[in-house]
């Protein structure tokens, strides 16, 4: 259970810039990328997300900045409405959204309604050793038209969900000074999500 139902009420109990931030980079490309549990959330997420992003591509991430307990700073998907999140996700004609899984195994969990782009993301992560699958919780699966990832203008969206094994072997580990540290998995993670979505985009 979330501590926040939704991001008014977050932000009227931690504070921006101490507790939380929020980071944007705005581009013309059809994709937005964003993290909305970045930081200490579900570390590693962020940093994925705006090298996926690059120059090619918007970025956003919500990130938690606290010594300890970033969890509380959690709001699903479903319900994840800070506002610089949704004017972006609004404008985007398609949407990819990284998120952070628990278990120990290296997966990725493809989820989302935009079946081609899912697709070309199986072939690409599978092509270079990548354990892909669909998450065995229906409540993962980023169905839901209420998810941010699908509240884009074409209302089909992409849920990649990083285990938290796969996330460590990208990282010298998932702190914040070893997340500065990038492993080669991280580049191969990277390069094949660019992949789909630049063949998407064509």
């Amino acid at each position: 259970m979330d501590a926040y139902a939704k991001f008014a009420e977050l932000a009227e109990n931690e504070k921006c810039g101490m507790d939380y931030r929020v980071r944007s980079r705005i581009k013309r490309g059809l994709w937005a990328v964003v993290a909305p549990h970045g930081g200490g959330i579900e570390p590693g997420t962020s940093e994925v997300a705006e090298v996926i992003a690059a120059n090619d591509f918007t970025f956003y991430a919500f990130e938690g900045r606290k010594r300890r307990c970033n969890c509380r700073l959690h709001i699903i998907g479903t319900r994840f409405d800070e506002p610089k999140a949704l004017s972006i996700v609004f404008a985007s004609e398609k949407a990819i959204k990284i998120h952070g899984e628990g278990i120990r195994k290296a997966m990725v969990f493809l989820g989302g309604r935009d079946v081609a782009a899912l697709e070309r993301l199986r072939a690409s992560l599978g092509h270079r050793g990548f354990r892909v699958r669909s998450h065995p919780n229906p409540r993962l699966h980023g169905a839901d038209q209420t998810n941010i990832c699908n509240r884009c203008r074409s209302s089909a969206g992409v849920q990649v969900e990083l285990s938290s094994g796969l996330r460590r072997s990208c990282f010298r580990s998932l702190s914040l000074h070893g997340r500065r540290s990038r492993t080669q998995r991280f580049a191969e993670l990277v390069a094949a999500i660019r992949e789909a979505l630049h063949e998407g985009a064509v």
